[in-house]
């Protein structure tokens, strides 16, 4: 007698929790590309100009009523409620503690670990929302609140962005793919950050200073170089925080995260079933 083996089960693709439909992925993507305008005016505004001078309490004001758009695209659409607004308000919070205890010393950066996990489990939208809202909530209670906030906030969305967006992959490979994430996430972070000050900070005459009229590839050359000589350690200091914090933790992190989501029964579809309210209308109360 032949037997047949069953054949095999396919893998279940991981579902997120909260999910990125049509409003919120227009309203995320009308977001990062403000924040791409907002990085990358001094290769296409003068400094002393009206962009230039008004950039940050513009973009600040922009960035905040595109975080509202995307909430409220993510309410409309379905995709987030009540417990996904108490999560991000809870993971807020405790980015906004974490800040402190490194506060950028040597590079040493407490908060991205927590929106590339978080990103992760519950998806770009939330990633990009959980990045805005922490660095805000750390500022306030830091008393960090300058021209530079908004610049932080729109790098942290669009390291939250990306970690939601990476590919699935093997259990047992996700922590590594995320840690080599955080790793290329704190180096892209400070290339961006760099960028509000550079035309400002450097002496017109050096060799890696802003230049007024220049080429792009001028420009972008001599911003590597800036971001190489001025910068590199900071961003190392942060790379590695982000590869040791996601090594040690990132594992337990990730089914904590999960089993919130589990029990938290986001997008739980909601049955009701006619024979069982029957019964308990019929059923008397217990004296």
């Amino acid at each position: 007698m032949t037997v047949l083996a069953a054949p095999p089960v396919p893998r279940r693709r991981e579902r997120r929790p909260v999910r990125l439909r049509l409003r919120s992925t227009v309203a995320v993507a009308l977001a990062g590309a403000v924040g791409l305008v907002a990085f990358l005016w001094p290769f296409a505004v003068t400094p002393g100009r009206f962009g230039s001078i008004y950039t940050a309490p513009l973009m600040f004001g922009a960035l905040l009523l595109l975080v509202l758009a995307v909430v409220f695209a993510e309410i409309a659409d379905g995709g987030i409620n009540a417990t996904e607004l108490a999560m991000l308000g809870v993971l807020s919070a405790v980015n906004a503690a974490l800040r402190p205890l490194g506060a950028g010393t040597a590079g040493i950066e407490m908060v991205f670990f927590v929106i590339i996990l978080a990103a992760r489990v519950f998806g770009p939208g939330f990633g990009f929302t959980l990045g805005c809202t922490s660095l805000f909530a750390s500022a306030v209670i830091t008393g960090g609140v300058g021209p530079w906030m908004p610049y932080q906030m729109f790098g942290c969305a669009f390291v939250g962005l990306f970690a939601g967006l990476l590919p699935p992959c093997k259990p047992k490979y996700e922590v590594l793919m995320l840690a080599a994430y955080g790793v290329l996430a704190g180096y892209l972070f400070g290339l961006l950050l760099n960028l509000q000050f550079w035309p400002f900070s450097v002496d017109p005459g050096s060799s890696i200073a802003y230049l007024p009229g220049a080429s792009f590839a001028t420009q972008w050359h001599r911003y590597l170089v800036f971001d190489a000589t001025t910068s590199l350690a900071w961003d190392t200091g942060r790379a590695v925080t982000n590869a040791v914090c996601i090594l040690l933790i990132g594992r337990p992190t990730l089914v904590t995260f999960r089993r919130a989501a589990r029990r938290a029964a986001f997008h739980a579809p909601v049955r009701f079933d006619p024979a069982t309210a029957s019964t308990n209308a019929t059923t008397p109360s217990p004296a």
